[in-house]
């Protein structure tokens, strides 16, 4: 029998404490896995067609279009005919689980592959030699059709209700990944709402007298409240009612309000008051 160095967790006791240390060991090998050999070959070839297909459709576009433009140009352009159906055959094998959206990358991969045989053997006519063209334009539906089948290979079969509840699976996946920005777009939201309701209160404060000092308790004593009036307009009715006495005038602004006033700032407002007056 055939076997394999590994390592094996045993338990080993030192002072009454235990814990699993690891220990080398022999254990049978495996079985040969042939089915994945055998895959990883396949695979090994479609990777090399497709890279001969790629180099082909290059060379025979590119010298098809190095007649009108560049070669550098013609070249970059001559890529893109492979490079389009070998990315919408990637995207078929990311939503090979939903049969719905790998339909879409399907066809048009086959529409973008038409499109690249096509010029490759327009390149063959131009050049004289259809059927080179026609060879050449073989080689990308060879590679095309060898990924298609290893791809489909390594696909598993999913009944009707498998696919629909990866379907709704995908669906709350997808839901909770579009509520992030929505999330964020509500907090920007927010803060500036925040932002604007703080710069209205503080325009409708009125800033404390030049030299008082900013830890004064009084410098937030103005309240904007919906439904009540502020210090300063609770002293100004109380100034045209006539009443200039300051406790007066204090207790009255203690019952407009709701709240007991700072008596300093009740007389720097009867103050500007009588200096208005």
């Amino acid at each position: 029998m055939k076997t394999r160095p590994t390592t094996q967790f045993v338990p080993h006791t030192i002072d009454g404490k235990t814990r699993m240390v690891p220990v080398p060991v022999d254990a049978p090998a495996p079985p040969r896995d042939w089915d994945h050999l055998i895959l990883n070959a396949v695979t090994a070839i479609a990777a090399l067609v497709l890279t001969a297909s790629v180099v082909w459709s290059t060379a025979s576009i590119g010298d098809l279009l190095a007649h009108a433009v560049i070669e550098p140009a013609a070249y970059g352009a001559a890529i893109v005919f492979d490079l389009a159906w070998i990315a919408c055959m990637a995207v078929e094998w990311l939503a090979r689980y939903d049969e719905d959206r790998a339909a879409l990358p399907r066809r048009a991969g086959h529409v973008m592959l038409v499109l690249a045989m096509l010029a490759v053997g327009a390149h063959g006519k131009v050049a004289g030699y259809w059927e080179i063209g026609l060879i050449g334009a073989a080689v990308s539906a060879l590679a095309k059709g060898l990924w298609t089948v290893v791809l489909r290979h390594q696909t598993p079969p999913l009944d009707a209700r498998t696919r629909a509840w990866i379907q709704g699976e995908l669906a709350d996946a997808g839901a909770s990944l579009a509520l992030i920005p929505v999330r964020r777009q509500l907090q920007r939201a927010e803060s500036q709402v925040a932002a604007e309701r703080a710069a209205i209160a503080s325009s409708d404060r009125d800033p404390d007298e030049p030299g008082q000092s900013a830890d004064d308790p009084d410098a937030d004593i103005i309240h904007i409240r919906p439904g009540a009036v502020t210090t300063k307009d609770a002293v100004r009715i109380a100034w045209d009612s006539d009443i200039r006495d300051e406790n007066a005038v204090i207790r009255y602004v203690a019952n407009a309000t709701g709240t007991t006033p700072s008596p300093d700032t009740v007389r720097r407002y009867l103050r500007a008051l009588r200096v208005a007056g």
